[in-house]
Order: C-alpha cells, then structure tokens, then sequence
C-alpha cells in the first residue's frame, strides 16, 4: 500500500525487518524520559546523549527511504514498473514531479510523508491488534460472541471482506473497548500553546508542552461504570453509543480531538478492524501449553504489551484454502 510493487521476495523481507528494527528504537528514544523536558537550560549539553542516538537513528531512516525511492525510479524508468502504480510513493513521486508548481513538494518532503504514514501507522495498529488478541484470550465469551456474528455476516466458507466491516456492529464494539482500556498512544502527542492561556483554571504559557493523559481519563470511575472491566456492550448503551474516534465526546479520546487530532483514523479503523476480524473468523486461538496469559503494560509513547503475546492458531474456516 504504501510501496509494496518497489520490493518482492527476500529484498520486502529485509527492509521490513530493517525498518521496523529503526522505527521501534526511534519511539523507544521518544519515550525515554528526557532531563531538557523538566530542564530546558541543561538541553543544549545533550547530558544523555538523546539528540545525537536520534540523528543516528535519522541518517539510518533516511538511508532507508533513499534506497526504496531509487529502486521504484530504477524501476519505473526501465519498464518494470507503472507511473500509475495505486501505493502512496509512486502518487507522491507524481506529485513531486508535476504537482502545484506554488507549493512544490521536496524530496524531503516525500520522505517525510512516508516516514509519517508508515511509522506513525504500523507500530500502533499492530499494538492495538495484539490487545485485542490478548484480551479474547482473557474474555472467551466476548470472542465467542464476536465470532458468531462473523459466521453469521461472513460464513465460514468465506474470508473477511471491507464489505463486510459496516455490518459488524459487535466487533466494532470490542475495537472501541480494547482503545478505551489500552490507547496506542497513552498521552497522544503533545501540544504547545503559541500564546498563554487558562484552561480549568491553570494558567498555561506561551511554549508549555501540554500532555492529555487519555489512559486515565478512558479508566476514570466518575466518567465510565467499571471502567477496568472489558464490557464492550457498554458503547450499545445510549450514553455511549455514540462515542467514536473523531474526538467529538472528551470522555473518549484514542486518537485525540481539534485539528491535531490523528490523521490517519479512517485508515486505522479499516486496516485495523479488517485484520482482527480476519484473525479471529478464520482461526481459533490458544495460549501455548503451560504459558499463562499476561496482560501487564509497558509504558512509553505507544502503550504495548509488556511481553509479546504469543498464539497458536487453527484454522476454522470450512476451506481454509479460501486464504491462499
């Protein structure tokens, strides 16, 4: 989707395995605690080294983006290769090359926009895929009721389909549960006013970096019944139904709200509800032989699994061919 025709074989393979390696040290960096932070004086001494581990980290993306972007123009120019190709790099390649000739896009800016769409993308979509896996396996009745309505709208002799997404009412339901107890991004991204304010009564000055601890505000008792407990019937009741992820009810905020609210939700509320539908109707699950389920947290700038779920699957689909 974003440059899938650019490599095949064993090269997808390994830059997919080299990128998730930097994009995972480059949010681990951000969530490090950082004395500047508290300390704006002592941040031009780089005590702990952050800045320079980040502009390595920078130079490896880079170098990155470079080669994918030099392969598709190879590529391209001798014919293996469509100008019409339908993934993100080759419309923004387009766009480079004869876009508005008043607001030209850069070869920084190309990369940039890939490094946005897939960074800020695939770490937390996997995250959020991975709890609602973990939390089927704590709730069996909740997975059994989900994958009665996938047998009943999809059938077992069919895959998932995007057709199929609009009509799953209840699984749609579970996704917002798993978001409410577990947001990707804990304290979303952090704003700065560009001049003071006052805001519940707390002045807040020009430049502050102001943080919006979702987390707690999904697990508050004054605003949700049993707010630690998995219910995801809770969103069929009439004063939650209609919370959703556009930010419209502050009770309710995995990808934030206003205009930085996270761009990428129409995208993330496909892909992600296409591939848990797809996990869950055409396998059954089980924690390996003698391992118990942990659903301990790991804080930083994305909230994951303090250790990877692991799973053995069986298919469940009348022909499991039907996936090939």
């Amino acid at each position: 989707m974003v440059w899938g025709g650019t490599l095949d074989g064993e090269g997808r393979r390994i830059v997919g395995a080299e990128f998730r390696e930097v994009t995972q040290k480059v949010l681990a960096l951000i969530g490090t605690a950082n004395m500047s932070d508290l300390f704006p004086l002592v941040g031009r001494f780089d005590f702990q080294g952050m800045v320079r581990r980040m502009k390595e980290l920078m130079v490896w993306m880079d170098r990155i983006f470079n080669s994918v972007i030099e392969r598709r123009r190879k590529m391209v120019e001798g014919g293996g290769g469509s100008r019409e190709s339908g993934d993100f790099l080759q419309l923004l390649l387009q766009l480079k090359e004869s876009g508005d000739p008043k607001a030209p896009l850069s070869e920084n800016n190309v990369k940039a926009l890939l490094m946005d769409i897939v960074g800020g993308g695939t770490d937390t979509s996997s995250t959020t895929i991975e709890w609602a896996m973990a939390e089927m396996m704590a709730h069996p009745e909740v997975l059994r009721k989900a994958q009665d309505e996938l047998e009943q709208v999809v059938g077992l002799d069919n895959a998932v389909e995007e057709t199929h997404l609009p009509k799953l009412s209840y699984l749609s339901a579970i996704l917002k549960e798993v978001l409410r107890l577990h947001p990707p991004v804990p304290f979303l991204v952090p704003r700065s006013p560009s001049q003071a304010c006052t805001v519940g009564g707390y002045m807040v000055p020009t430049g502050a970096r102001v943080m919006v601890n979702v987390w707690a505000i999904q697990r508050d008792p004054d605003i949700w019944a049993e707010p630690l407990e998995f219910r995801p019937e809770r969103f069929f009741m009439d004063s939650t139904s209609k919370c959703d992820f556009n930010g419209q009810d502050f009770r309710y905020l995995p990808f934030g709200s206003g205009r930085r609210v996270c761009m990428g939700i129409p995208m993330a509320e496909r892909t992600v509800m296409y591939t848990f539908a797809s996990l869950i109707h055409s396998f059954e699950w089980q924690l390996p032989e003698g391992r118990k389920l942990d659903l301990s947290e790991k804080f930083g700038i994305i909230l994951k699994k303090k250790n990877p779920l692991l799973l053995i699957p069986t298919p469940r689909l009348s022909n499991p061919h039907i996936l090939f």
